[in-house]
């Protein structure tokens, strides 16, 4: 929500004085030769953090007033016409699924084959820093923050009731009976589907992009300044608050779901373990304004403490659970079961990319109750995702950051989903 204001431009004197012979400083060169490149391949420009530009970024009033004027219209509309407001969302997903849902399916393909390029071609070495950088966070604490910051509630909820689903009921495309042995296998590669590599691919992306624009080039830490190679200084204007009011709007759709399935969990827990009957929206209410209190407390206290503590109590948390009911649980059969579920997941990964609204009714209303819905959820999370991510992952290079990004998420979550599900 920031826009830059470019202190140290062509005209200005330099921020440290120049060196002999009257050419500018060291500061000053690399930011010309990074701003300038040319047709350079990425390993050989010069990698500058955005702190060592010159550049400042004062508050972006135009982008947060005009943000939070939507924000608060769309909560004030939700609680005073949340019928309204449910069938307008319903009739908008189903009109963006039938109309765009072959986009959101290539687009999955697309991102995913990209990063695996990317992080595995060429460009693989090229650090998400200066040259010489190192990551900020051991390896522990960044797959903690990465899974804590990308999945959350969303596995707990989804992880035991997604693949059961799927297994009572198996998905158009599948030529398996309903609760038999093969409907476990797709149920599970299904699932995987939604919550595997490529949801982390458009994390990916979006992460590795700001990333590598704002550590690697030296622009803005912002959604819009990863547009700069496209539109130009046209980013540091109305087209680049345009995007970024965007992004913060489509964060606040994406993270209100996440939110809103937490808060059903803690209510329908708290009503198991009292006894004391359904709670009211009193209740859902207080548990929101708890999280969103310590969310805030976590983040003014900054990522290298509030936000680290967090994730590793809840990386730990969620391990001890998932041990616990390793043990206590059909250990034999779920270590029987894993491999067989990443087989599978490969196996039909053709089927279920292939599967459109062209196959019949019932494959468009699985799309777009399922599949569809999860391509555009992780979309509207990347910003906000992908933001964090790039704070986080700086000084990794782009084969670390895709292979620890993507696959090593993507691992987990099949292991949640074998011994969850």
């Amino acid at each position: 929500m920031t826009s830059p204001t470019n202190n140290g431009s062509h005209d200005d004197p330099p921020a440290r004085g120049t060196s002999k012979g009257g050419r500018v400083d060291g500061v000053k060169r690399v930011i010309d030769e990074v701003t300038t490149p040319g047709l350079v391949h990425p390993a050989l420009i010069p990698g500058i953090g955005v702190e060592k530009t010159g550049r400042v970024f004062p508050m972006n009033w135009g982008v947060f007033i005009f943000a939070a004027v939507v924000a608060v219209g769309v909560i004030t509309w939700a609680f005073a016409a949340p019928e309204s407001i449910s069938t307008v969302g319903g009739a908008a997903l189903g009109w963006v699924s039938t109309n765009f849902g072959w986009l959101f399916s290539a687009l999955a393909i697309v991102v995913i084959l990209y990063m695996l390029v990317v992080g595995y071609g060429r460009s693989g070495g090229v650090r998400l820093g200066s040259d010489d950088e190192q990551p900020e966070f051991s390896t522990t604490s960044w797959i903690a923050m990465l899974f804590s910051a990308g999945i959350g509630i969303g596995l707990l909820f989804y992880g035991p009731y997604e693949p059961l689903l799927f297994f009572l009921d198996p998905p158009s495309g599948f030529d398996v009976a309903p609760e038999s042995a093969a409907a476990m296998k797709t149920a599970m590669a299904q699932a995987m589907l939604h919550w595997g590599p490529i949801a982390w691919a458009f994390y990916a992306l979006v992460g590795g992009a700001i990333a590598y624009s704002a550590y690697r080039r030296g622009r803005a830490p912002l959604i819009s300044a990863i547009f700069e190679p496209i539109f130009g200084k046209r980013t540091a204007g109305p087209l680049g608050a345009t995007i970024d009011v965007f992004a913060i709007i489509v964060t606040l759709f994406g993270t209100a779901i996440s939110l809103g399935i937490g808060v059903l969990q803690i209510g329908r827990g708290f009503e198991v373990v009292t006894g004391i009957g359904p709670v009211g929206n009193t209740f859902l209410i207080s548990a929101i304004a708890i999280l969103a209190a310590l969310f805030i407390i976590s983040a003014v206290s900054g990522i290298k403490r509030g936000i680290r503590l967090l994730s590793n109590i809840n990386m730990v948390l969620a391990g001890l659970l998932a041990v616990f009911v390793f043990i206590v649980g059909p250990t034999v059969f779920l270590l029987n079961f894993l491999p067989a579920a990443a087989v599978e997941f490969f196996d039909e990964l053709g089927v279920m990319l292939s599967r459109s609204a062209n196959d019949g009714e019932d494959a468009a209303a699985f799309m777009s109750s399922w599949t569809t819905y999860y391509w555009a959820w992780w979309v509207s999370w990347t910003p906000f995702v992908g933001m964090f991510i790039a704070k986080i992952s700086r000084g990794r290079t782009l084969r670390e950051f895709v292979t620890v990004v993507i696959i090593v998420p993507s691992a987990v979550c099949l292991t949640w989903f074998v011994i969850f599900g």
